[in-house]
């Protein structure tokens, strides 16, 4: 509490008697919560070694990576840096579909519930601040602390990159690792939205957890596995379709498996990572006549992936919209 009232003492100034911004205290408060949490430095040593270890797998490859003739992304090395692997050990953007759903319910699964077991979300209520200033701050908090995370570690992989060949970076490159770190924060943007939903939704932290897991573990495991007994139940055997049926029947099955968010985070990774990747779906054999293996251009590669950064954004919306009404029309006076 004590910290708590030293953050709000600078509300009003002694010399002007103007109002600060309490949005920025509140999201500094959250900051500063989070850094000195054992919870976040654990999360962030996860992160680190697992960065460190697709790293130094990439880096160990990269020779015979980008002295290969037959791949159109040789000449991408800080790309081949976030992507090259020898399968004894996943990329980064692998890596990180698994920890950044497990890294958004971690920062915001007893973002609410917490201050209200605690007894410090009425003494909150009781400042000189507009109700929607803390959910806004619960949600821009971790997210600049993801963010800067992120950015340190491209940062990290560009400097080493740059002193172990001396190679620049290209342009192009640049903009698809800068859009990569922000197609990821929006990712875990979205499970720190839903966790934040769950902390007001439920009143103990350990409930408002667990569900944000399951429903993780859901998309994660078991709705690939839904998809395909639906899907075999329903449609016809693929055995005996024709070439264009073969096709639909392929995109009806990647348009069913990208309801999950994880399926759309790596489709769009995928694509902004590997400029040579040109369709997300089936091609057909005339579409493939004619057609030259190059790398697209990053405005070609926005394009294929806007779908899928459009609908990570919808439901990150939703969900905080979701938390908005429910946290506005909440008691918690009493």
């Amino acid at each position: 509490m004590n910290n708590l009232t030293a953050s709000f003492k600078g509300l009003f100034s002694k010399t002007t008697g103007i109002a600060s911004d309490p949005l920025s205290i509140l999201i500094n408060k959250e900051v500063g919560a989070h850094i000195r949490s054992w919870r976040f430095i654990v999360l962030i040593l996860l992160v680190v070694l697992t960065f460190l270890a697709s790293t130094y797998v990439s880096s160990t490859n990269l020779r015979s990576a980008i002295n290969n003739a037959q791949d159109p992304d040789q000449a991408f090395l800080y790309l081949k840096l976030l992507t090259n692997t020898d399968n004894s050990v996943p990329a980064f953007h692998v890596f990180l579909n698994f920890l950044a759903p497990l890294l958004g319910i971690a920062l915001g699964f007893d973002a609410i519930n917490s201050e209200r077991n605690g007894g410090t979300l009425t003494r909150l209520m009781a400042q000189p601040i507009y109700r929607d200033n803390l959910l806004i701050a619960k949600f821009l908090g971790p997210l600049i602390i993801v963010g800067t995370l992120l950015s340190a570690l491209i940062l990290f992989l560009i400097g080493g990159g740059l002193i172990a060949t001396g190679v620049r970076m290209e342009p192009q490159e640049l903009l698809r690792i800068v859009g990569f770190v922000i197609l990821s924060v929006i990712y875990i943007g979205f499970w720190l939205s839903l966790s934040i939903l769950l902390s007001i939704r439920f009143k103990q932290a350990a409930t408002s957890a667990l569900t944000a897991i399951g429903i993780w573990l859901f998309f994660t495991v078991f709705f690939p596995i839904v998809i395909n007994l639906l899907v075999h139940a329903l449609l016809p055997n693929p055995n005996y379709l024709s070439e264009a049926q073969l096709i639909k029947y392929n995109e009806l099955i990647l348009n069913l498996l990208r309801l999950s968010p994880g399926q759309l985070y790596t489709d769009a990774t995928t694509t902004l990572l590997i400029p040579s990747v040109r369709s997300l779906g089936p091609v057909s054999m005339e579409q493939m006549i004619g057609a030259i293996p190059s790398p697209l251009g990053v405005k070609d590669s926005l394009l294929i992936v806007w779908p899928q950064l459009s609908g990570l954004i919808a439901a990150t919306v939703v969900c905080f919209a979701l938390s908005y009404y429910i946290f506005m029309r909440k008691e918690i006076r009493s």
